[in-house]
C-alpha cells in the first residue's frame, strides 16, 4: 500500500509543479496585459514593471493553487484509470477512500500552510506591489467623500458633512450632535463650513441649537472654535485601506474601527470572513478532483484542462457573486464568505460518494 501511495504521490506532486507554473503564468500575464495600456501611457521602465511583476508573484501562486490542484488530481487519477491501473488497484481491494487518504491529507496540510502564507507573505508583498504600481504609473488615489457620517471615539460627537475635500482638508455643509454619556441629546450645530487648523474643526457660520430639558434653544454663534471638536481628517478621508493587504488581526481591528466610526463595515467584514474560508480552497477542490479524476478514459490531458478551468471559473464567480450579496446587505457578511465554500464542500463530498470504485 505504500509503494502505491507513492506512486501516485511522485505522478500527482509533478503534476502539480508543472500545473502551478502554468496557471501562476496565466495570471501573471492577465495582470500585465490589463495594465499594459498603463504602463505605456506613462512610459514605465521595464525594470519597474518586473518589480511589480515580482512582488505580484506569492499572490499569483495563491490564486493559481487551487486550480493547478484539482488539474493535477483529475489528470492523475485519470492516467491511473486510462492504464487500467486505477481498476486494477480497486479491484485488489484498496478502498477508493484507502487510495486517496494521502492526497486529501496533503489538502489539509496545504489549506493550513496556505493562510500562513497567505498571512505572512502574500499580505505584504500585494501590498507593496500595489503601491509600486501606483507609483509606476503616477495613479493618485481620490481621497475626498461624499455624504461624511463619523463617530467621536468616545461616541459623544457625531459629524455629519456633505462633502469633504481632502487637498484642502475641509467640510462642507456640516451637521455635528452632542450627546451626554447616556447617549441623550445635548446639541446641534448647523455650519456652512469647516477647516481643519491643525488641533481642530473651526466651524463658519455656525447656528447652535442647546436642549436645556424642557426647551430647545437657538442661538446663532458665527465662528465657533473648540477644543473638543478633534476628529482629525484621515476619519473623513475615503478608505484607501483595503482588508485583502491587511493580516487577519489587523482586518479584525480594522472591522472594529468602521463600525465605532459609523462608517460601511459589511464589505470589509465579508472580506475578513473570507480569509478563513479561501485558506480551505485546497482540501475542497482535491474533494472534487477526487470524484472528477476517474471518470476520464480518453483525452484525459484535455478533459482534465478543462474540468480544472470550468470547476474553478464556476468556484470562483460563484464566490464573487455571493460577497457581492454581502455587500450590499441582501446577505450576511458570514453567508457571503461561507456559501460557496460549503456549495462546493457538498459537492466535492457528492462527487466522491458516487466516483467510480
Amino acid at each position: 500500500m505504500r509503494t502505491i501511495h507513492l506512486m501516485l504521490l511522485r505522478s500527482f506532486l509533478v503534476l502539480l509543479a508543472i500545473a502551478l507554473l502554468l496557471f501562476v503564468l496565466l495570471v501573471q500575464m492577465f495582470d500585465l496585459f490589463a495594465n499594459l495600456w498603463r504602463y505605456l501611457a506613462q512610459d514605465t521602465s521595464l525594470l519597474a514593471i518586473l518589480r511589480v511583476a515580482w512582488l505580484y508573484l506569492p499572490k499569483c501562486i495563491s490564486y493559481a493553487l487551487a486550480p493547478a490542484l484539482l488539474f493535477a488530481c483529475s489528470y492523475a487519477l485519470g492516467l491511473l484509470y486510462k492504464n487500467n491501473e486505477l481498476i486494477a488497484i480497486l479491484g485488489s481491494g484498496i478502498s477508493l477512500y484507502r487510495l486517496l487518504a494521502p492526497l486529501l491529507l496533503l489538502g489539509l496540510v496545504l489549506s493550513l500552510g496556505s493562510y500562513w502564507f497567505e498571512d505572512a507573505v502574500v499580505i505584504d508583498s500585494l501590498r507593496l506591489k500595489n503601491q509600486l504600481y501606483r507609483a509606476s504609473v503616477k495613479l493618485e488615489l481620490p481621497l475626498s467623500r461624499t455624504n461624511v457620517t463619523v463617530t467621536s471615539a468616545d461616541g459623544r460627537i457625531i459629524y455629519q458633512a456633505d462633502f469633504y475635500d481632502d487637498k484642502k482638508q475641509s467640510l462642507n455643509g456640516v451637521l455635528i450632535l452632542r450627546r451626554d454619556a447616556e447617549g441623550r441629546f445635548q446639541e446641534r450645530v448647523d455650519s456652512e463650513r469647516a477647516s481643519w487648523n491643525g488641533q481642530n474643526w473651526v466651524l463658519q457660520n455656525a447656528r447652535r441649537y442647546s436642549w436645556d430639558g424642557e426647551l430647545l434653544r437657538e442661538g446663532r454663534v458665527g465662528q465657533l472654535d473648540e477644543k473638543s471638536l478633534n476628529e482629525p481628517p484621515a476619519t473623513f478621508r475615503k478608505s484607501t485601506r483595503r482588508v485583502e493587504e491587511m493580516g487577519a488581526e489587523q482586518a479584525r481591528v480594522f472591522v472594529a474601527q468602521l463600525r465605532r466610526a459609523g462608517l460601511p463595515y459589511r464589505e470589509a467584514l465579508t472580506e475578513y470572513y473570507r480569509k478563513y474560508f479561501v485558506a480551505l480552497n485546497p482540501l475542497i477542490v482535491l474533494l472534487i478532483a477526487s470524484g472528477v479524476g476517474g471518470r476520464f478514459r480518453k483525452n484525459v490531458l484535455l478533459l482534465s484542462l478543462l474540468a480544472a478551468l470550468l470547476l474553478s471559473v464556476v468556484y470562483y464567480v460563484g464566490q464573487m457573486i455571493t460577497l457581492i450579496l454581502a455587500k450590499n446587505a441582501l446577505i450576511p457578511p458570514l453567508a457571503g464568505a461561507a456559501l460557496s465554500f460549503l456549495v462546493f464542500l457538498a459537492g466535492g463530498l457528492t462527487i466522491l460518494r458516487t466516483a467510480r470504485t
